[in-house]
């Protein structure tokens, strides 16, 4: 690696970096990208939007004293160069692997890292908090919020600008423009800041100006006032007043974010401003690598790959992303009432597929997750029915939409929650462990979570023609047609048996982990301990009758969820179990009261006790525990 990185070896921390000499920069900045590329052809993350940055990211850390000065990435996908100059490059291979690096910014990692985040529109929030803060203490220190244009689009950001213009202080906004959220960005917002880039004619005629006059001896006041007057009428047609500078910042740009000794120079000047500014930075996402340019929404969060040709090395079976998206599409073409909508993940959601045939029935509203319940509230209310696919973590940031504009009014709304559950490689910040504990509780919803390709096809079917709120959540995990039992009619509020018939336990199980639930009765089953095994199939309504009439039959059950354990399923039944003082004896297993960090999805399914073996060495934990272990009851008759 030295050989490759020679200038990388001589940074630990960003003292390094500002005592190399300026020509040496741009070749540090081309070892960065080398460095980058090849770890995450490996293991997987967030490329092109961190080889966009790699020149602003050594710009900011030359010019600020980190961590006195404060530096807040939003989102955090485009931390990779602040980990290598902060001390972390040769960490850097173990990156989004089980106890190495994060992909995101981690207080934990590094007292560089200023806040934990993962998830958009959060920074200047957090950033003016930390500046008032820092002020009412009297502690030194500038603060530094490193924004996308993509983020700029979520409400939270709004609020913040318009609280950051009204305190007056001195923060620092670099606003990192690449026409880019994950897909290519959409919105008023993205039409008016690539209007701004009309502010450079402005600022090449008033150059022009300025060096003429410098020529012209002895120039009066009268001549001054004319040409300054000019300079204005030039401002007044090129350049109109920006957003920023109508709620009170400064605003400098927009500048080639590429450019090292321009973004020095610049943020040099803001060092002692004393109101807040925006700096408008242009890059360009991918950077560096032809395959992340040219298709930078491919190589925004990618597996590994190879470097050679770009191609993504193995891939799975489908997953539940891709048959969402091609079931989709085929309601679609039956049914022109219906319309999809995304927050600014058409690709990762699998809606690309909806757009490219139904253009005109499909919204990007943009990093909105809270507009983009409400929008399609309005929509049900026209009468169309709307799909709104947003993954699970982000889910949590609408939950008053789903409560006060959908549930509330009846509306029919079809949410599909993707990521639910364990996710792999991007740790706390996009678990979805917490959609089941946030929706089950309100009111006039429905909530499903399919265990099949079959099973998903029967729930978004009755979900657009429902009339009502439903949730429909599934993992990023391969998706099999698995027991043929799961292509049985969906009867609200009940479940289906997957295993009948064999023993004295009930194991119950919930979405993707049924197969698991399945095998942990193989299990079981070769120790001598028979167990069937239920699909819930539904979180909300629970037709109670039903499920006491099937507990009842059993010794002992154990449910199981892709979920947190806190407010789960889990609880849910366990509350209805003590209700109706049935002799059973009962467990049940989720994700544990803590964040959890990165992995991938198997290793954090066994770290849970959630694998086929962990499932079923809880239910032989408490199959012993109430002397039941080697019985043979068999179910009832009914």
């Amino acid at each position: 690696m030295e050989d490759r990185y020679p200038l990388l070896k001589l940074i630990h921390g960003p003292a390094d970096l500002r005592s190399l000499p300026d020509d040496s920069l741009p070749r540090l900045a081309a070892e960065i990208r080398r460095l980058i590329i090849a770890v995450v052809s490996v293991t997987g993350g967030h490329l092109a939007s961190n080889l966009g940055v790699v020149e602003l990211s050594i710009a900011l850390h030359r010019e600020f004293s980190s961590p006195a000065d404060k530096i807040v990435w939003d989102v955090g996908h485009q931390s990779y160069t602040h980990k290598i100059l902060t001390g972390r490059r040769e960490e850097f291979h173990t990156l989004r692997q089980r106890g190495g690096l994060s992909g995101f910014p981690k207080r934990g990692e590094s007292p560089h890292d200023i806040v934990e985040t993962g998830h958009a529109s959060t920074s200047l929030s957090a950033a003016l908090g930390i500046l008032t803060g820092q002020e009412l203490l009297a502690r030194p220190g500038r603060v530094i919020a490193v924004i996308g244009d993509g983020a700029l689009t979520g409400g939270m950001a709004m609020e913040a600008l318009n609280h950051a213009g009204h305190l007056g202080r001195n923060l620092i906004i670099i606003l990192n423009d690449n026409e880019m959220s994950i897909s290519r960005n959409v919105g008023a917002m993205s039409s008016y800041l690539s209007r701004l880039s009309a502010s450079r004619l402005y600022r090449n005629l008033r150059s022009t100006i300025d060096s003429t006059l410098k020529n012209v001896p002895r120039y009066g006041s009268r001549l001054a006032d004319v040409v300054n007057r000019v300079k204005k009428s030039a401002r007044a047609v090129l350049y109109n007043e920006t957003l920023f500078s109508d709620l009170g910042f400064g605003y400098i740009g927009p500048l080639d974010g590429h450019d090292i000794p321009l973004m020095r120079e610049v943020f040099r000047t803001l060092h002692d401003t004393d109101r807040p500014v925006v700096a408008h930075v242009f890059t360009k996402k991918g950077k560096g690598y032809a395959h992340a340019e040219d298709n930078p929404t491919a190589f925004h969060g990618i597996t590994a790959f190879s470097i050679r040709d770009g191609k993504v090395e193995k891939k799975g079976p489908p997953g539940y992303t891709d048959h969402f998206a091609r079931f989709l599409r085929a309601l679609g073409e039956s049914d022109p009432k219906l319309v999809a909508i995304t927050a600014a993940m058409a690709k990762g959601t699998g809606l690309a597929l909806f757009q490219e045939s139904f253009p005109s029935r499909f919204f990007d509203v943009g990093i909105t997750e809270q507009h983009a319940v409400t929008f399609a509230a309005g929509l049900a209310a026209a009468g169309l029915r709307p799909v709104v696919a947003i993954y699970s973590t982000f889910m949590q940031r609408a939950v008053d939409q789903v409560i006060h504009d959908a549930a509330l009014p009846k509306l029919g709304v079809t949410i599909v929650m993707d990521r639910a559950g364990l996710v792999e490689g991007d740790g706390e910040t996009h678990q979805g462990l917490y959609d089941i504990a946030l929706f089950r509780c309100v009111p006039n919803i429905t909530f499903m979570a399919p265990a099949s390709a079959a099973e998903l096809e029967l729930m978004l079917s009755h979900a657009v023609c429902a009339g009502g709120p439903v949730l429909i959540r599934f993992p990023k995990a391969p998706c099999a047609n698995g027991n043929t039992v799961l292509g049985s009619a969906l009867e609200t509020g009940r479940g289906v048996f997957l295993r009948r018939g064999r023993g004295n336990i009930l194991i119950l199980s919930l979405g993707a982990l049924c197969a698991g639930a399945e095998a942990a009765a193989d299990i079981l089953a070769a120790g001598g301990l028979g167990a069937d095994v239920y699909n819930l199939r539904f979180i909300k309504p629970l037709d109670t009758q039903y499920l006491k009439s099937v507990l009842s039959d059993y010794r002992a059950a154990y449910l199981v969820e892709d979920g947190s354990r806190a407010g789960g399923m889990g609880d849910a039944v366990g509350g209805l179990l003590s209700r109706w003082g049935l002799p059973l004896a009962y467990g049940h297993g989720g994700a544990p009261d803590e964040f959890l960090p990165h992995g991938s999805r198997e290793e954090l399914l066994a770290d849970c006790g959630l694998d086929a073996a962990g499932i079923a060495e809880a239910v032989r934990a408490l199959a012993a525990d109430k002397g039941l272990a080697g019985q043979t009851f068999l179910r009832r008759a009914t």
